[in-house]
């Protein structure tokens, strides 16, 4: 595999004793995963998907990724959480968190419908005034709020464009297969339709249709992604102590016990900032129930050493790390030498910022971990699609097993439609009427 655990500086916070002695309880979660036993088993589609998926309906997102670059400048993916999360990430990853003001031979990828502000949709019309674009829009049924409103906006526009036949010809929906609201829209509506698999919840779902899609308009070679998930599927299916995503997901346990509440995964670069969004989403929603599950934050280093690092270095004890790092330099570029000396940095003149980067990221392990923080280190050896595929699956793979051991069905998300019923009450929605009108006294 091209991605190691790194446990030197969190093995003065559990010993080879304990996490062995925990490994019965992770050998047991991973046995569950694997039979398709356990609680929310029906939604474990993404374990076996890296190699059985439906071969023909790639090939058909392929070519429309490919009529996309074709005969758009911009390409709107309307979505929420694990309906965009997952491809934007992947996107800012492999590109860049700039890549849509890059030059480049690809369309822009834009996201919409992850928010409810008037605002953010102004300013993304005014984006696209006077250039061509499609809308990619992913909804299991075509009723969530967030991207429901952004169709409609964007939907509009293209029909103002193109006219109706033109607007449905660069609509493409990602739904059910078979019912829901948006299914039946896009049938009567004539636009080319893709699955979002019954056994594969939203934020288990990159490898899918769902977050395919705008990859492959981004010009990320798909095949490669898939093959790397492949790989880890195949190396992590292998039982045993040895096994890293049983010890990841043991070390995670073992801390949990120990009182520390909070995982922060720490990334060096800022490409890394959306893949931390979706690896929230994925440990939040998964773990996060009955009472029970670490909270998931996220930091990007250097730059958050000088806001939160004072609070990881000297605040309460209550936290440990995972910090993911790309061991192959992701950049030439060098420090110049300066003739005046004015900062004094004259003694990095010539040295790789890469290194500086790495330098910065090995004295940090050793004082969070002086000062009581233990640190997993994931070691991911380039910035690949294999390799991202490979991390993808990891924590995928990871985040059952943890859930599992945990005591909680990973699949499932109850507490997110609480807010909904709440809103849909306040909106006045037919079905979600307030007889007691408890809410309108509240607020």
């Amino acid at each position: 595999m091209k991605l190691t655990v790194d446990e030197r500086f969190a093995r003065p916070f559990a010993s080879e004793d304990e996490i062995e002695a925990v490994m019965p309880e992770i050998a047991a979660a991973a046995a569950k995963v694997f039979a398709r036993s356990g609680e929310g088993a029906e939604m474990l589609g993404w374990l076996d998907l890296p190699e059985n998926y439906d071969r023909a309906e790639y090939a058909r997102l392929k070519e429309a990724a490919r009529r996309i670059r074709s005969d758009s400048e911009v390409l709107i993916v309307i979505g929420i959480g694990g309906s965009y999360l997952g491809s934007r990430a992947v996107i800012e990853f492999l590109k860049s968190p700039r890549y849509n003001e890059l030059k480049k031979d690809t369309p822009s990828v834009y996201f919409s419908g992850d928010n409810l502000s008037g605002s953010d949709l102004d300013e993304l019309l005014s984006l696209i005034e006077g250039r061509d674009f499609s809308v990619n829009v992913i909804s299991k049924s075509g009723t969530t709020t967030e991207p429901a409103v952004a169709f409609r906006i964007f939907r509009a526009e293209l029909e103002k464009r193109y006219g109706a036949e033109g607007a449905a010809s660069r609509i493409y929906v990602t739904t059910d297969a078979r019912k829901g609201t948006l299914k039946a829209f896009a049938d009567r509506a004539g636009y080319e339709t893709f699955t979002v698999p019954d056994s594969v919840g939203g934020r288990f779902s990159v490898l899918t249709s769902v977050g395919l899609l705008p990859i492959a308009v981004a010009g990320i070679d798909t095949d490669a992604l898939l093959a790397g998930a492949a790989c880890a599927m195949r190396e992590l299916a292998v039982p045993g102590s040895a096994n890293p995503a049983f010890r990841y997901a043991a070390l995670r346990n073992l801390f949990y016990r120990k009182g520390r509440k909070m995982e922060i995964l720490a990334g060096y670069e800022p490409f890394q900032l959306m893949l931390n969004e979706w690896w929230k989403q994925l440990f939040g929603e998964s773990e996060g129930k009955d009472g029970k599950g670490l909270y998931p934050s996220s930091v990007v280093f250097t730059t958050d050493l000088h806001s939160l690092g004072q609070y990881v270095q000297s605040g309460e004890r209550i936290m440990f790390e995972t910090v993911l790092t790309v061991d192959s330099p992701c950049s030439t570029a060098a420090v110049p030498y300066d003739p005046a000396d004015i900062d004094g940095l004259n003694f990095l003149a010539g040295a790789p910022l890469d290194a500086v980067n790495k330098a910065a990221m090995q004295g940090t392990l050793v004082a969070h971990a002086d000062g009581g923080v233990p640190n997993i280190v994931l070691r991911l050896a380039e910035r690949s699609e294999e390799a991202l595929g490979e991390l993808i699956y990891f924590f995928e793979f990871s985040c059952a097993v943890s859930g599992y051991t945990l005591g909680v069905n990973p699949f499932n998300q109850p507490g997110v439609e609480v807010y909904k019923r709440n809103m849909f009450s306040l909106l006045g929605k037919p079905g979600y009427e307030d007889p007691t009108g408890r809410l309108a006294k509240i607020i």
